[in-house]
């Protein structure tokens, strides 16, 4: 149908147009409107307390805390079953976070600017490895670390941003691809040419040279930095591709741990949900299947933008790592996401693929006709509040979802 192909031409040149820019970190309630005591935005579509998966419980207390809403856990718990805290999905407030996605008002967010249509999408800062809230984590570590990154880590990259107006991200997405990095399970590189950019102006910046050392140091040393900065330039990147009559483009991937939203470009913000998938790879020493939870995070925004297991092909490395088996079979990955997208990125090449663009722009349509659904690279969560990652793998995104889209953008175009 000739209309649904001009709207969809017109939703990939949105997307590829965009100039996405980290411009600065601020408090979350600075930037975010309507985020204030006891609203808590969290990862994937809409859920309810009595919904949602240990991990998310378990984030969910460990933030009330950390905001001083609750003396404890346990009490965090108590409140949250009573109806006391407000949810509300990272999505509907311009955010996006990955696996838990606790976004709060004194959390500092990045904040990025596409220049190319004017709107910002904001991601809270990468809190590291091992036991972290993003995974479910919330005891004194996890707390303090986050106390840390709001007292010192976000108004020094503020101060550093400031002096250095703003970093462009596509050059460094493109560097990365070309270096290994799909910018989801592996953000190694992208996350060290980020520190090489910022790293002059932290240290205008930073007077006290032992608090410059501790930024430089929490930066170096977490391989996955880059994630949330990659996450929120996905979601700057998609959002004017939104509300395209007859658009069959998707705009928005996420999962809560217990269902999978996507949406898609004709039908602006409506959710279509199924039962999210268990995603399937390595585990950490001690760990198997059974203690795994069901996938999350609002990170799969970076497929919809061609990255992440749409772009496995360059990134070899991640394919054992995400247990996807040898480099032929990251390739296997990336050339079948050819087959639902509308088109390829060409400033965004992978090597390995003799310098093709990344597959870009998801069409329900494709998905529907191949019975291929989006591969999506992920972290692992336990399945119990309070442990943390236990793993890295691969889940894929439920058909139904895309069922329910094709129905919906059918809907909203007069189509019985």
């Amino acid at each position: 149908m000739q209309k649904i192909e001009l709207a969809n031409k017109e939703a990939l040149r949105r997307i590829l147009e965009a100039q996405p820019v980290l411009v600065d970190v601020k408090p979350a309630h600075e930037v975010i409107k309507g985020l204030g005591r006891n609203v808590i935005l969290h990862a994937g579509p809409p859920i309810t307390w009595d919904r949602m998966c240990g991990p998310m419980r378990g984030a969910i207390c460990g933030i009330a805390v950390f905001e001083g809403w609750s003396a404890g856990l346990d009490d965090a718990a108590k409140a949250a079953a009573a109806g006391e805290f407000s949810f509300h999905p990272n999505h509907h407030f311009g955010a996006v976070g990955p696996m838990t996605g606790m976004t709060t008002a004194s959390q500092p967010v990045m904040i990025v600017e596409n220049s190319a249509f004017g709107n910002r999408a904001y991601c809270t800062i990468n809190e590291g490895l091992g036991k972290v809230m993003r995974f479910g984590g919330n005891d004194e570590e996890v707390l303090a670390r986050l106390r840390w990154i709001a007292d010192v880590l976000g108004p020094a990259l503020s101060s550093a941003l400031t002096l250095r107006g703003g970093i462009p991200l596509k050059g460094i997405i493109a560097r990365g691809l070309a270096m290994g990095d799909e910018m989801h399970q592996r953000n190694v590189a992208c996350s060290a040419l980020f520190l090489r950019e910022i790293a002059p102006a932290l240290a205008r910046a930073c007077t006290d040279r032992d608090t410059l050392a501790d930024v430089l140091s929490f930066i170096g040393r977490n391989d996955q930095f880059f994630l949330n900065i990659a996450m929120a330039m996905g979601k700057s990147m998609t959002d004017p591709a939104g509300g395209i009559e007859a658009s069959t483009i998707v705009t928005a991937m996420c999962r809560n741990g217990t269902d999978f939203g996507v949406r898609v470009s004709a039908t602006g913000d409506r959710w279509y949900t199924a039962p999210v998938e268990m995603p399937v790879g390595l585990f950490f020493p001690g760990y198997s299947q059974s203690d795994a939870n069901p996938d999350m995070g609002d990170s799969a925004i970076v497929e919809t933008i061609g990255l992440g297991g749409f772009a496995m092909a360059t990134a070899p490395a991640v394919a054992g790592f995400v247990g996807a088996g040898s480099a032929s079979e990251a390739a296997n990955y990336t050339n079948a996401m050819y087959e639902i997208t509308e088109g390829r990125n060409p400033e965004w090449t992978m090597p390995n693929l003799d310098f093709a663009g990344v597959p870009t722009g998801i069409d329900i349509r494709k998905v529907l006709q191949t019975g291929k659904t989006p591969v999506i690279n992920t972290g692992i969560a336990h399945k119990e509040a309070g442990v943390g990652q236990v793993g890295a793998g691969v889940v894929r995104a439920p058909l139904a979802c895309f069922e329910q889209a094709l129905s919906g953008v059918a809907e909203s175009m007069g189509i019985s």
